[in-house]
């Protein structure tokens, strides 16, 4: 079924439509506090959710609390007319970045309401470069932007936006609403058995080689690793539970089994992870060997000290947490070694570094609330 056919089944012309657009699973997150809200606020409303890239759609393809979830069509200036026609929104938000050019100058046409959330900018960008004056056009759709840091609002300041706040990250807010829900999963108690635990979450292959090779030839009996890929496909998982010489067992096999004899616990599953950094004493986040570091604001959140790869730089809650010391880097396995040595075998360490990093959430807490001033100043509640 077309995105198009989706859209006519789904919505009447009389619907009113509070549309969302995130490029990934990751622009989703930071957008589902504003989703919440919006949700509640508006209950006659309906939420329109739509993605870029197939890992958001296929993830969040069911999210309950929007009532389509669909891909955004191809950027033509076609697709756009039809597309904003079909669910002529009462406001867009697009969240963090991705700028359609022809779904936007459909947007200002119509002259409908469009803000950006937890924007980033950065002077490498097209619209801040003597040859973007056609991508700046775009951004004159924008009643408002709401940025992360100083940076961005400079940035558009100088080319003569003047309509953006800094409001911070709303991904604090939705790390920190994890931490008021009631988390209770008996798999994970049993598991971990009071013994100290790495968390390593969204690991990539190079992550979990180092890991392993820590596992098997460092790692003592008092202590619990649960790893949590970024690939469950089958043959990845084999993989990483055929290398690891301890007592290792799946999340899919755990039904009826004591878990306190495991030593290592594989979750080859998805959705579990936020919950589970609750029950870390030290966590590992993946990705810093690759392309870039995957969430350490959930470790962070529940006061966990986190150790990540080298690749890092372009995400400032990582810049922040290093600085501040709550969170440390490794390049190589005897860096590594030597990191995992120290937050295991003394626990003021661990607790001193996991206390940073929790303050350094709750600092930065309150963006969600700042957007929905604004978007309440915007839609009219009934």
């Amino acid at each position: 079924m077309s995105v198009f056919t989706t859209l006519s089944e789904k919505f009447s012309s009389t619907d009113k439509i509070i549309w969302f657009h995130c490029a990934s699973l990751g622009e989703f997150e930071q957008g589902r506090p504003i989703i919440e809200k919006c949700k509640n606020e508006y209950p006659n409303h309906k939420i329109l959710v739509t993605f870029f890239s197939p890992s958001g759609f296929e993830i969040r393809k069911n999210y309950a609390l929007a009532d389509v979830v669909c891909y955004l069509p191809l950027d033509t200036k076609k697709n756009a007319q039809k597309f904003i026609a079909l669910i002529h929104p009462e406001i867009a938000i697009f969240v963090k970045y991705e700028f359609w050019p022809n779904v936007l100058r459909e947007l200002k046409r119509k002259e409908i309401k469009t803000l950006l959330v937890s924007g980033i900018f950065r002077k490498e960008q097209s619209f801040f470069k003597w040859y973007g004056g056609w991508m700046r056009k775009s951004l004159h759709t924008f009643t408002h932007f709401f940025v992360q840091n100083d940076t961005s609002k400079k940035l558009l300041n100088n080319v003569g936006f003047t309509n953006a706040s800094i409001c911070g990250d709303t991904r604090f807010d939705r790390v920190y609403d994890i931490t008021q829900q009631s988390i209770d999963l008996d798999f994970a108690t049993q598991f971990t058995d009071k013994k100290t635990t790495l968390i390593a979450g969204s690991t990539w292959q190079k992550d979990e080689e180092l890991l392993v090779n820590y596992i098997n030839n460092k790692a003592t009996e008092h202590q619990k690793f649960i790893i949590a890929p970024h690939n469950i496909h089958q043959q990845n998982i084999k993989k990483l539970k055929q290398d690891i010489s301890k007592k290792v067992i799946l999340y899919s096999e755990i039904k009826n089994v004591n878990l306190e004899q495991y030593q290592v616990l594989i979750i080859d599953s998805i959705g579990l992870l936020t919950q589970i950094y609750k029950y870390a004493d030290i966590a590992y986040v993946g990705g810093g060997f690759g392309s870039g570091i995957h969430n350490i604001l959930e470790p962070a959140t529940f006061g966990v000290p986190i150790v990540i790869g080298p690749n890092y730089k372009k995400f400032n809650e990582a810049i922040a947490l290093v600085n501040l010391n709550a969170c440390r880097v490794i390049n190589t396995f005897s860096e590594l070694n030597k990191e995992l040595n120290s937050l295991f075998n003394q626990t003021s360490e661990r607790e001193n570094k996991g206390q940073i990093a929790k303050d350094y959430i709750f600092k930065n807490i309150g963006a969600t609330k700042l957007i929905m001033n604004s978007i309440n100043t915007y839609i009219p509640k009934k």
